[in-house]
């Protein structure tokens, strides 16, 4: 990892803008009816919120799993218990949303509705926010 106090904003702003334009797809989804792509787009939204902050502090994350790049802040004594459990909430849409052997039967989309859609909106925003303001109480020369 880099020196505490080198904060890698081109790279931060590489995957936050990737994770606010998802968002924005996510949302057109829903409005759409496709709430499983929805879900889905949620999930991906808050995963690459996650790499932002970790690419931008020098870190090199892996994998997919919200839970799991979470748990990479607080190795860093950030305190995650405010989006800890909308992680593990989002983390249930990356098979579920897309693959039709997920469930016992029915497609994917049969699982979802919209009310599930908001709940996975609310959660990936809270993720952003949480964030760019980790980043901005972190790193404020670099305020968005």
């Amino acid at each position: 990892m880099k020196g505490t106090n080198i904060f890698d904003r081109d790279e931060f702003s590489r995957w936050m803008n990737e994770a606010e334009n998802t968002l924005r797809s996510a949302v057109n989804d829903k409005n759409s009816g496709f709430y499983n792509w929805c879900c889905f787009k949620c999930q991906q939204a808050a995963e690459f919120a996650l790499k932002s902050y970790l690419y931008g502090v020098g870190a090199t994350p892996f994998g997919h799993s919200l839970t799991k790049l979470v748990n990479n802040l607080s190795v860093q004594k950030i305190d995650i218990a405010s989006i800890l459990t909308s992680c593990k909430k989002l983390d249930l849409f990356y098979i579920t949303s897309r693959y039709a052997n997920a469930h016992s039967s029915g497609a994917p989309f049969e699982y979802y509705d919209e009310n599930i859609a908001n709940e996975g909106l609310e959660h990936a925003q809270k993720v952003i926010d949480f964030i760019k303001g980790l980043k901005n109480e972190r790193y404020p020369e670099n305020v968005l």
